[in-house]
C-alpha cells in the first residue's frame, strides 16, 4: 500500500482493495477492476463506500475509505 507521502494509483493501491466479488455484483453498471470505469465513477463509488454501502456485504475500514479519497484528490492516476 501507498505511504502518506506518495500519490496513490488506481493499480497499485485502489485495484487490489476490490475484491473478485465486488467486482461481480457490480458488473451490470460498471467495471470496479477497470480503471477507466472506476475514474469515471469515483464520486458515486466514494459516496457509497464513505455510507458504508458498498461493499454490499461490509463497510470498507475507514483507512481505505480515505486512501481511495486520497487518490480522488491527486488526480485518480491509473
Amino acid at each position: 500500500m501507498t505511504t502518506s507521502e506518495s500519490t496513490p494509483s488506481f493499480a497499485k493501491d485502489i485495484r487490489p482493495l476490490i475484491r473478485e466479488k465486488d467486482r461481480t455484483s457490480m458488473m451490470r453498471h460498471f467495471d470496479l477492476w477497470n480503471y477507466q470505469d472506476v475514474s469515471t465513477h469515483a464520486q458515486l463509488i466514494f459516496d457509497r463506500l464513505s455510507k458504508g454501502f458498498m461493499p454490499c456485504d461490509g463497510k470498507w475500514p475507514a483507512e481505505q475509505v480515505a486512501l481511495f479519497r486520497r487518490w480522488i484528490d491527486t488526480g485518480m492516476l491509473p
